[in-house]
């Protein structure tokens, strides 16, 4: 029989053969690790808002998009299937996909250093207020931002919102997809900064957990 401990460690299989269950259990692992670490805690039953607002459990959240948004750059897609017309948008839309995860992993950093900084009941108070995923604007106590960097900020935030997911931001809404090519063409953003100023935002959390 597996010790506690031993529950905690990466499943290779978990996934393949109970690909929802197993992907829901980060609360359940972050229960057993407090346990082991002489915290009990009650698995069996339902979380409340407080275990579910652990910054562990969104600073975990955060590194997990990260590194799904940095495997899918770094792999290339398979379009060998599709016609030759379509190979160019479908890489355009896979990298889409990739700028999604990482506004995503911002917008998880951000909210977890929210909660370090307020604590699980202020920022309980405040949270209706930030149910948006606009990440210049949740950024906004993070020092040393400049004007280049807010604007990559509301880049990945169309991304977020329908580029990362969709070809179309929406009726009435066709002038968002013309804003993020100008964010393009104005500020020249690379790569190497895009992924730059993600990890130094998420690197902030450090600073707030040594205060």
């Amino acid at each position: 029989m597996k010790s506690l401990a031993e529950f905690l460690v990466p499943n290779l299989h978990g996934f393949e053969s109970d690909p929802i269950g197993y992907s829901a259990l980060a609360w359940h692992k972050w229960g057993m690790a407090q346990t082991v670490a002489g915290f009990p805690i009650d698995i069996t039953r339902a979380p409340t808002h407080r275990d579910l607002k652990s910054p562990i459990l969104w600073l975990s959240q955060a590194h997990a998009l990260s590194e799904a948004a940095v495997n899918v750059v770094k792999s290339d897609p398979n379009l060998d299937h599709l016609p030759i017309y379509t190979k160019g948008v479908c890489h355009s839309q896979y990298h889409a996909v990739a700028l999604m995860l990482v506004g995503l992993s911002l917008e998880t950093g951000l909210k977890a250093m929210m909660i370090i900084r307020d604590g699980i009941d202020a920022y309980a108070e405040i949270e209706r207020q930030n149910r948006h995923h606009r990440l210049h604007d949740l950024a906004e106590f993070v020092p040393d931002l400049s004007e280049k960097d807010l604007a990559i900020l509301e880049a990945l935030t169309h991304f977020i919102y329908w580029a990362g997911k969709y070809p179309d931001p929406g009726s009435g809404r066709e002038t968002d997809a013309v804003d993020v090519f100008e964010i393009a063409e104005r500020y020249e953003v690379t790569a190497k900064e895009l992924f730059s100023l993600s990890a130094r935002i998420l690197g902030y959390a450090i600073e707030l957990l040594e205060e």
